[in-house]
């Protein structure tokens, strides 16, 4: 009968895991649709399809990239330079605010992977995206096509940093047009208050972790 209970439990929590409406929890948390504040900014949730790194779909019930309105509003202040800069141009969005329950998932999908560096351990209270904190982008050009960035989204390797990317440019590995697309899009995003990665040339941060923990809500 114990064991029964706990299959039972295990059960009902899968279930609710997978069927909670994200969208409408962070939409009553205050949390902005990015889409509904700035509709030129374009939207494509990776993680909400299986076209990803982890082979998987782990947004179930999350449709719509949000933001808390602290971060939304650096990333409208972004678009709105970029488009002042170059009026063809648009921000194409990856992936925001993340559940730390989702955050979970994807963790126990890359343990004992090559690619756990790449994903915030939940037992260290996760990372930036799980507080609506962090933005993964690029750069759109008029024909929505992305504009070449040397790597796609979420390319695990040297490749995709941003802290020796004249010796990429050197040895091949990237061009200078991709390296100058890379130095566009860092430019814009800091002139809006946000910071940067070394590993992920597309994460960018609206605070300090510190600073999150202290004044901001853990989505959960």
């Amino acid at each position: 009968m114990k064991y029964l209970k706990i299959l039972v439990c295990f059960i009902f929590l899968s279930f609710t895991f997978q069927t909670k409406d994200w969208d409408q929890y962070l939409q009553s948390s205050g949390f902005v649709d990015i889409r509904q504040l700035d509709p030129t900014i374009q939207v494509h949730l990776v993680y909400a399809t299986p076209h990803n790194f982890m082979n998987e779909k782990v947004y179930t019930g999350m449709t719509k990239a949000w933001l808390h309105p602290d971060g939304a509003n650096k990333l409208l202040r972004a678009q709105q330079l970029l488009k002042k800069e170059n009026p063809g141009y648009s921000l194409l969005v990856y992936d925001a605010a993340r559940p730390f329950e989702v955050q979970k998932k994807m963790w126990q999908l890359v343990r004992g992977t090559k690619n756990v560096y790449y994903v915030a351990n939940p037992a260290k209270g996760g990372g930036l995206h799980n507080y609506g904190m962090a933005v993964d982008v690029t750069i759109v050009a008029e024909n929505g096509k992305p504009l070449p960035m040397g790597t796609s989204y979420d390319f695990f390797g040297e490749e995709a940093h941003t802290d020796n990317e004249k010796a990429l440019v050197e040895s091949g590995k990237i061009t200078k047009n991709e390296l100058q697309n890379r130095l566009l899009l860092r430019r814009i995003m800091r002139q809006a208050g946000f910071t940067t990665v070394t590993s992920e040339w597309w994460h960018f941060n609206a605070c300090s972790r510190s600073a999150a923990r202290a004044n901001y809500k853990l989505i959960e």
